[in-house]
Order: structure tokens, then C-alpha cells, then sequence
């Protein structure tokens, strides 16, 4: 059990959402909320995500979990997929955070090389708990396992967070 600390957790959703799906298998948010509390003192999880009506169950889903959502507005493709890019929102209320001091450290869940310089900042302020990477070692950026920062792969551990081990 971790000493509870302020720390806040920020989770890139589409990029968790993708790396947990194309490892086969799906999280289960209740255990992964608890999992992040336990592990590292998560008081606070942001969960970054685009904003699509038809998925308000999730929504609810991911509210009742514990998670603190941040929509992103989405637009749609020429593909008519839809987009909602969270990163510069998540970069910014994590840069907010530890200006304002209002959290301890802070964890970061993505695989996606666009954090590098988040993390790095993070390090340099000595505010990075660790990067939850969602994808397999080998799908993650290898921005991020330049840097030397401390990464746990979601894989490693679905065994406490996966749908299916209960």
C-alpha cells in the first residue's frame, strides 16, 4: 500500500484506449482507479478524451470509476473518423498542476512520444512519479524510453487491472 501522497495521474484515453485494445485484452477502470490509488497515491486521475454523445455510457462508466474527465472536443475526419487530440490539454493542466503546486507527482499514462518534453519538465521539477505506458515495450515511443524516466508497461500488470482476472 502506498503512503497516500497528492499525486495525480493524467491519462491520454484515446492512447490508453488503443495500446490496452491492440494488446488484446480490456481494462477494467474500477481495478485500475483502486490500482492507481494503491500503487501510487493517486488522489486525483484525469482522463483526457474526445467528446462523442453515442459514448456517455463509458462516460458515466469511467465517473463512477473515480476518474476526473477533460472533454476534448471532436471533429471529423475526410475519413469520417473522429478526432480529438487531448495532448496540448493534457500538457497544459499538468504544467498548470505543478505550478500551482497542487499536487505531489505526477503519473502519466501514454505511450506516445509527443510527451517527451512534458516528461522531461516534469523530471527537471522532480514532479514525475512514473509513465504508465498502455502500449506493449515494443510499441512505445522511443522518445519516452530515451529519457530515462521510469516506465511501467500496463501489459506487465494486467493481471490487477484487466476485465478478465477477477
Amino acid at each position: 500500500m502506498a503512503e497516500q501522497k497528492n499525486n495525480y495521474a493524467y491519462i491520454d484515453g484515446n492512447n490508453l484506449y488503443r495500446g490496452v485494445n491492440n494488446s488484446g485484452w480490456k481494462i477494467d477502470f474500477l481495478r485500475f482507479r483502486k490500482w492507481l490509488a494503491d500503487k501510487y497515491g493517486v488522489a486525483r486521475a484525469y482522463y483526457f478524451i474526445g467528446l462523442i454523445p453515442k459514448e456517455k455510457d463509458m462516460y458515466e462508466a469511467l465517473q463512477k470509476a473515480g476518474f476526473t474527465l477533460i472533454f476534448k472536443e471532436v471533429v471529423y475526419g475526410g475519413d469520417g473518423k473522429p478526432k480529438g487530440n487531448c495532448d496540448a490539454d493534457l500538457v497544459l493542466q499538468a504544467a498548470r498542476d505543478v505550478y500551482e503546486n497542487s499536487c505531489g507527482k505526477l503519473v502519466l499514462v501514454t505511450s506516445d512520444g509527443d510527451y517527451a518534453s512534458l516528461v522531461k519538465f516534469l523530471q527537471e521539477k522532480n514532479k514525475l512519479k512514473v509513465i504508465l505506458s498502455p502500449a506493449i515495450q515494443e510499441k512505445c515511443s522511443i522518445l519516452l524510453k530515451r529519457i530515462n524516466a521510469p516506465i511501467t508497461y500496463l501489459n506487465d500488470v494486467k493481471s490487477k487491472i484487466s476485465l478478465d482476472h477477477h
